[in-house]
Order: structure tokens, then C-alpha cells, then sequence
């Protein structure tokens, strides 16, 4: 059995590994892949495994991404840190999910699955994204931000912010009007709890608020570049994985 594991925790990934090769000692591991970008071009230049093991979660955006790029015609298994509740849900779909922390246990069942089936499985990928997004938790959107403003402390509204800008570990916001602040969040947590009509995460440096774009102007390789104002200190890079949700979400 080939498999290919798409997942952007490098121990996560091992770990996986090393579950399914002591399950199936004759399995072939062709690649270890870490983005949306990277699987993309994978899948582009080789063949379908028989089996692939896919975070939904990736560094540069969302895995069904991958799925709308690229056709696949072989069965996936999913791994997820969503609750019971959204596995099943998900179940209807004839497609298996492991829920983080992956116990071997889990793995061995839907590998047997996979087996019974071993069949092509049809991803009903718009589907399976609405029901993600019904099954999330919801979140306190925030609508200010404290920030330290020589002695004291000053509230931010976050309409007045441009966007958000992490540079060498630390994040800073950046106003309308091109003055930065230090903030004690990651741009993890603040994509967690900002509108995300209002606000993308451009790449792992930027969160932009969509009212600082300016221009945006084609890159290379299929890749966007943001005029932004103020503008950043560095190029401003849309990937090519996020370009087309970037656009619709520009038109919303």
C-alpha cells in the first residue's frame, strides 16, 4: 500500500508514520507534505497512492483547498481536533476521520475500512466544508485591542486597525494611520478571533484588514502581490493556494 500523509506538524506527522508502517509493515510512505501549496504540486507531477491521511488544518489555509485544485481519485482519511459531534456528522460522507491525538487503535479501524472499501471515495468537498463551519464552536469575534502607550494603556478599536504583522516572534498591529503597536497574541490567535470578513490571513507573517488594500497585482507563479496603505515593510504575498479565496473574499 502506498500512502502519502499531508500534515504540517513535522512530529505529527513521524508519529502517524510510524503508527501505519507498524499496522502495515509492507506500506510505502511516498511523501510527508506540509501545505496546501506543497500537496498541490504534488499531486500535479505524481500518481494517486492507494491512501491518503490529511489534516484539515495546514499552515497555509484550509486542506480541502487541495481537493478544488487537483483531482484525486483515491480515498482520503482525514485527521481533525474537532469534537465527536463533527466526526459523525462527517461519517455520512463514506470517508474516514481520526481524531487528535491519533491512538493506533483508531488508525487500524480505519485502515481496515479502507480495505473492505478499497474503492475510489467521491469527495463531496463544499459539503464537507459547510458542515465543518456549522460544527465549530463559535467565537468571541474581538472589537478592540489593549495596547501600551508609554506609561499607560490605550484601547485600539479594531476598525482603526490596518492589519496585524509578525516579524522575528514578535506581532505588532499596525493603524490606519501607520502607527504599531506590540500585541501579546500570535497570528494564530488573533485569526481565531478577528471577523474573517473583514480580515485574511495573507500568509505567516500578515493579517490584513480589507479596508488597507489597496492594489492587488498579479506575482509569479500564480501568486498575488497587496499594495497595502500604510504600507508593509516587506512584499505583501498572497500564495497561490490562497489566491482564489482571497479573491472571493475581496468580493464579498
Amino acid at each position: 500500500m502506498k500512502v502519502v500523509i499531508v500534515e504540517d506538524e513535522q512530529l505529527a506527522a513521524d508519529a502517524l508514520a510510524v503508527i501505519v508502517k507498524r499496522l502495515r509493515p509492507q506500506t510505502e510512505v511516498l511523501s510527508r507534505i506540509g501545505s496546501v501549496e506543497e500537496a498541490v504540486q504534488w499531486f500535479n507531477l505524481h500518481q494517486a497512492p492507494d491512501l491518503i491521511f490529511c489534516d484539515i488544518h495546514l499552515s497555509d489555509g484550509n486542506s480541502f483547498e487541495i481537493f478544488r485544485q487537483v483531482t484525486v481519485n483515491c480515498p482520503v482519511i482525514f485527521t481533525t481536533a474537532y469534537n465527536q459531534y463533527a466526526i459523525e456528522a462527517f461519517k455520512v460522507n463514506s470517508i474516514d476521520y481520526l481524531l487528535k491525538p491519533i491512538k493506533p487503535e483508531d488508525v487500524a479501524l480505519a485502515l481496515k475500512k479502507y480495505e473492505n472499501q478499497h474503492r475510489s471515495i467521491p469527495l463531496d468537498i463544499y459539503n464537507l466544508n459547510q458542515l465543518l463551519q456549522a460544527q465549530q464552536p463559535q467565537q468571541h469575534v474581538k472589537s478592540r485591542f489593549l495596547v501600551k502607550q508609554g506609561q499607560g494603556i490605550k484601547a485600539i478599536p479594531v476598525k482603526e486597525v490596518a492589519y496585524f504583522w509578525a516579524e522575528e516572534g514578535i506581532v505588532f498591529l499596525v493603524t490606519k494611520q501607520g502607527k504599531r503597536f506590540i500585541i501579546s497574541y500570535t497570528l494564530d490567535q488573533l485569526e481565531e478571533q478577528l471577523d474573517s470578513a473583514i480580515f485574511f490571513r495573507a500568509n505567516r507573517q500578515l493579517i490584513v484588514h480589507i479596508d488597507a488594500v489597496q492594489e492587488v497585482r498579479p506575482y509569479f507563479k500564480g501568486r498575488l502581490s497587496l499594495l497595502l496603505q500604510p504600507a508593509v515593510a516587506e512584499d505583501a504575498i498572497i500564495s497561490s493556494s490562497k489566491a482564489s479565496d482571497f479573491k472571493v473574499w475581496l468580493d464579498m
